[in-house]
């Protein structure tokens, strides 16, 4: 009784995830919310203005202690984590469907992960994955409220934060734009980190113990490195395997991503520097991220 209520309980949450008629209906077009290139420019225009101006205000007033937000900080996490974990399994049942579906087309020059990381020439956005990644390019518009928070509370703005939550923007909207190979791997991985990274804030802005190493920046740096091993694999796929599609995009993200590895780089090799000097700084600290410590030290100096 119990497993049959549990394989139920499976089939109806799979219903959910990746049969729905507007999920397997799907179709990125001009008319949807966020679909062009002019929203695309003004929404990153606007959120990096808007971070500025806040920054520039709170300096001009000379406001040196931070701004109580009382529970929002952590209300932001829980959202985040809990939105995420959602696309993770999402995508993850969407992409089982179509493999599922369409595998008879590719099987016999494509295996399911190759699937994964190059989709066919001609591959169109319509879809479980691309409802799935049209759903992860607007979570990105909640993202950013971490660094209008962040200003709030530390005073501080970050350069790679400002970097990263626009590359994001802009790489999830190529995703759909260019019907680009490597996104439904890309979106598995960056939303189970983004589900450990903000259930873990969660968790230290409501009280609880911080992790005795910074446990936010390990984990995109496993990512980091991840991802770089999958674009390695996107680009032996589309010399050996036929081609990939939208790999003009994917050359973009590319070089986007190199720099963003390059700037987290030194960031994490100078985390680690701060941290042995102020070890006991850090260990003490109720900040939610070793990342805010390192800007505000570097930001005296």
């Amino acid at each position: 009784m119990n497993l049959s209520l549990a394989a139920a309980t499976i089939k109806r949450i799979n219903y959910w995830l990746s049969e729905q008629k507007s999920i397997v209906a799907f179709q990125w077009s001009p008319i949807m919310w966020g679909s062009t290139w002019s929203f695309l420019i003004i929404s990153i225009s606007t959120y990096i203005i808007t971070s500025a101006t806040l920054h520039l205000l709170l300096l001009l007033i000379g406001r040196r202690r931070p701004i109580p937000l009382g529970p929002i900080p952590a209300l932001h996490s829980l959202a985040m984590s809990l939105i995420s974990a959602t696309i993770f399994l999402g995508i993850l049942s969407s992409a089982a469907a179509e493999i599922r579906d369409t595998r008879w087309i590719w099987q016999r020059s494509k295996t399911p992960f190759q699937w994964l990381l190059c989709f066919p020439i001609g591959t169109r956005p319509s879809g479980r994955v691309f409802f799935w990644s049209y759903v992860f390019y607007l979570s990105r518009f909640l993202h950013i409220f971490r660094t209008f928070l962040t200003i709030l509370r530390r005073r501080t703005l970050s350069f790679f934060q400002l970097f990263n939550h626009s590359i994001l923007i802009c790489m999830s909207f190529l995703w759909l734009e260019f019907s680009q190979s490597f996104q439904v791997i890309a979106i598995l991985l960056m939303t189970l980190v983004f589900t450990l990274v903000y259930g873990y804030r969660f968790w230290t802005e409501i009280g609880f113990r911080r992790a005795r190493f910074p446990f936010v920046m390990n984990c995109h740096l496993i990512f980091l490195v991840c991802n770089l091993a999958c674009h390695i694999g996107v680009l032996l796929l589309h010399f050996y395997k036929g081609g990939c599609n939208g790999m003009g995009a994917w050359f973009f993200n590319s070089v986007l991503n190199s720099f963003v590895l390059l700037i987290f780089l030194r960031s994490y090799v100078k985390t680690y520097y701060l941290i042995r000097e102020n070890y006991f700084h850090v260990a003490a600290s109720s900040i939610s991220e070793v990342g805010d410590f390192v800007t505000s030290q570097t930001s005296n100096k």
